[in-house]
């Protein structure tokens, strides 16, 4: 791993201790994984050197820790459902309820809650949208790519033409959500609950911040490796 030429996305994919480095500085290493630490830096005017001297700071890697880079893209689609997609799932009408539980009560005092449960409304509909075209659409997809080339079979052509219409759709959506996430961020404090808050005003903050922990995640393993891996093996049937 090269922390002055590798682009962040990559580095993450390497190692993905890299993303707490990341994450600290405020850096997004998932929907806009396409840029080196320089780049990434020059907007926000953070010292590079700080980054770099983190980086190589980081422990040995060891061996337990999951390399998604090397699973099959069946199984890593498998993956993403059985855990990202099902954390979406549980824990979005929870949230949904506790910030509407919020509104009512504390937001005559605080009236940003309106705009965090707006902004949270918005993605609990995009959101489940967005899943089911991966579930229903891109992934069956993939998995006949990644069966057709370990029995050495032609693969059918995509309704949707290439692979990369539809990535390239995800992507996008991905972007929305990570700048939504953004605002909510910015609305929360950072998810710091203020001092008169109660417990379910504290319990909503702290899920809505694993929430945006999961989605980076989960935004991370797609565009960072299934995506461009999935590109990248639907070339070879050409």
């Amino acid at each position: 791993m090269n922390t002055k030429t590798d682009l962040i996305g990559e580095m993450v994919a390497e190692d993905f201790r890299t993303a707490a480095v990341f994450k600290k500085y405020g850096i997004d290493f998932c929907c806009r994984g396409g840029r080196t630490i320089e780049e990434a830096c020059e907007s926000k005017l953070i010292d590079t050197k700080k980054i770099y001297q983190e980086l190589e700071n980081l422990p040995t890697k060891t061996d337990n820790s999951i390399d998604f880079k090397s699973w099959p893209l069946d199984l890593l689609t498998e993956y993403v459902e059985k855990t990202h997609h099902l954390y979406v799932e549980e824990k979005t009408p929870i949230l949904l309820a506790f910030l509407d539980k919020l509104c009512k009560v504390h937001g005559e005092k605080h009236p940003e809650l309106y705009e965090i449960n707006k902004l949270f409304n918005e993605t609990a509909k995009e959101l489940s949208a967005h899943l089911k075209k991966e579930e229903l659409i891109l992934f069956p997809f993939i998995k006949k790519m990644a069966n057709a080339k370990r029995k050495g079979t032609t693969l059918e052509h995509a309704p949707f033409g290439t692979v990369e219409n539809p990535v390239h759709m995800m992507e996008h959506e991905h972007t929305t959500e990570g700048d939504r996430f953004a605002k909510i961020a910015k609305l929360t404090n950072d998810y710091n609950p203020p001092t008169d808050a109660c417990n379910t005003y504290r319990v909503a903050f702290a899920m809505l911040q694993d929430f945006e922990n999961d989605l980076h995640t989960h935004i991370h393993i797609e565009n960072n490796i299934l995506f461009p891996k999935s590109i990248q093996l639907e070339k070879e049937f050409n």
